[in-house]
Formats: structure tokens, sequence, C-alpha cells
């Protein structure tokens, strides 16, 4: 709870002076930008149940794993996915939730608008990758309500996501 608090407290500050997160075996490397809690789509929840609620970090890590692992093969979307570094995605969608959902970490992905450029996502597409992100957190045993605060933070990305 202690390195929670630090966190929550110490994220406004972190954010300006964040650097790009150490690559995973297996990422690609991607151009430079400048990394920044910002870049998340929105501000982390308050509320300390939620995070916990999520059954914390190690939860965020299966919710994302079986996100990504539904999205890959469902005939609606993944074609989106299919040029994909998988291996950055996992990483920067678990730091990102863990981020907007009050946790100790910090968002060193890009920006929505410029993480989904050239992409040419539709709205069909958007709610079939909102469809599998609740079916994982059913998965993971989140209930309903934590998992609309989650859902209330990303909906409001759907305008920068969202192409076609």
């Amino acid at each position: 709870m202690y390195r929670f608090c630090v966190a929550a407290l110490a994220g406004p500050l972190l954010s300006a002076t964040l650097a790009m997160a150490e690559p995973l075996p297996g990422e690609l490397p991607v151009d430079p930008y400048e990394a920044s809690n910002e870049n998340a789509g929105a501000a982390p929840l308050e509320n300390p149940d939620v995070f916990v609620a999520f059954h914390g970090q190690a939860g965020i890590d299966r919710i994302v794993d079986d996100l990504v692992d539904r999205v890959i093969v469902d005939p609606r979307i993944e074609g989106i996915f299919r040029a994909s570094d998988l291996v950055r995605l996992r990483r920067t969608l678990k730091e990102q939730f863990c981020y907007l959902l009050g946790g100790p970490c910090d968002y060193t992905g890009r920006d929505m608008v410029e993480a989904h450029k050239d992409q040419g996502i539709t709205m069909r597409e958007f709610n079939a990758l909102v469809e599998s992100l609740q079916l994982a957190m059913d998965t993971e045993g989140v209930p309903f309500a934590m998992q609309n605060r989650l859902i209330a933070k990303l909906a409001p990305m759907q305008r920068d996501v969202v192409t076609r």
C-alpha cells in the first residue's frame, strides 16, 4: 500500500521526465518519442479499491494477455493486429491499464493518435476490441462495476483511435 501511495503522489512529477521503457526481448525498435503519462489518454483513477478489484498488477497482466490472445484470433479484428509488435502491445497495454487504474505504474507508450494512425480502425472494430476486453475482465473475475470504471476511462479515446 505504501508503494501505491508514493507512486500516486509522484505520478504527476514523473510524467514530464519519463524515459522510454527498456524494450522486452522480442520487442521491435520504434522511432523516438517523448514518453509521458499524459500519453495514456486519461488521468488515473484515485480510488485504490479499483486497482485491488483488478487483482493488482498480476490481474492486469492476465487480463491484457487474455485480451491480446482473443483479438489476434478474432476474425473481425485480427487483421489490425497482424502486423503489430505483440510484445510491445502487451507491455504498453499493461502499463496503460495499471496507470489508469491508479496502480504504481508509468505509461511509456505513444499517445493514442500516434499509436493508431494509419490503422483505419472503424467503430465496429473498436467495439469488437471492447467486447474482448470485457470478456477478459470477466474471466479474471473483475466485478462489473469496476470493469465500468476502466471502460469509462478508455471510451473517450475512441475519437483518437477510430479514423474511418
